[in-house]
This record gives structure tokens, sequence and C-alpha cells, in this order.
């Protein structure tokens, strides 16, 4: 059995974790850090602590090993399950795709900030290239989440 591409991450935002989860269950938030990405398709819905962000992607910047698989563009499904304010199960499926990603997503105060922490895996299940693509997607990913780091910095500044 393989085991897929180990993936941790970790943003600091200057401000309380409520302020934090807050801001990432907030529809317009999302919106905002999804759009900064470059897709193509977006719909977020947020009900409770439930968020789920389903986009299209070009992939224009995948290398020709992977193209094969990917195709034109990425359809994706990203579902964060926050169960209380500071833990969330995390996903992002690939609809008609042999990869996903899963793990946890916390909320950990530090002093008067908070850090956005991802623990989880990136798993292909292609043989030869799967490796390849789990880091391709596992990279793809945390670039993501700079992104929204950016946007969510100035979110809390009070740039919406």
């Amino acid at each position: 059995m393989m085991s897929g591409m180990k993936i941790q991450h970790s943003v600091r935002y200057d401000a309380p974790v409520a302020d934090v989860y807050a801001m990432l269950t907030d529809p317009a938030f999302r919106e905002k850090a999804t759009t900064a990405q470059v897709v193509t398709k977006l719909d977020v819905s947020v009900v409770a602590g439930s968020v789920t962000i389903d986009t299209v992607r070009p992939n224009t910047d995948v290398p020709a090993f992977a193209k094969a698989v990917a195709g034109e563009s990425t359809h994706s499904v990203q579902a964060e399950q926050w169960t209380d304010g500071t833990t969330a199960a995390f996903s992002v499926k690939m609809p008609g795709k042999p990869g996903h990603i899963s793990g946890t997503r916390r909320l950990i105060s530090d002093g008067q900030a908070t850090l956005d922490t991802f623990d989880g895996e990136a798993k292909v299940s292609i043989p030869l290239v799967g490796g390849k693509i789990e880091k391709l997607i596992a990279d793809k990913l945390t670039s993501s989440w700079n992104i929204e780091h950016s946007v969510g910095t100035q979110w809390l500044e009070g740039d919406r």
C-alpha cells in the first residue's frame, strides 16, 4: 500500500482565534481569498461550521507529465468541518481525478495572535507518477493558503 505525501503548513495572523475563525467561516472572505487565486468558477457555501469551496482552476502551470491526468482545468471541492471554532476536518477532492488531500486544520492561540496550521496528506493513486503529482497538489495547496493568508491579513486589518 502506497502512503501519500505528508503536508504541514502554518501561517500566523495578528488577531485572536475567535476573529480568525469568524473570518474563515465568512463566505465573503472565502470568496475574496479564492478569487485572488485565479479561478474560472467559484461557489462558496458556509452553513454553521461547514465550509465548502467548489472551484475550477486553469492548469496553465501544470507540468507536461501531469497534464494528461489533470487536463486543461481542475475541478476541486474543498471542505472544512469546524467542530469547535478551533479544529476542522479538512479535505480537497477532485471529482473524476485519482487524487485527494485530507487532514486537520487547527487555530492555535499564540498570545494575541493565532497560528493557522494544517497537518495532512496528499494521495494520488497512479503508479510511477503518483508521488510527483502528490507533490504538485501539495505545493498548490500551500501556495493557495499563502495567498489566503495575504488576503486574510488585509481582511483582519479592515480591507474588505
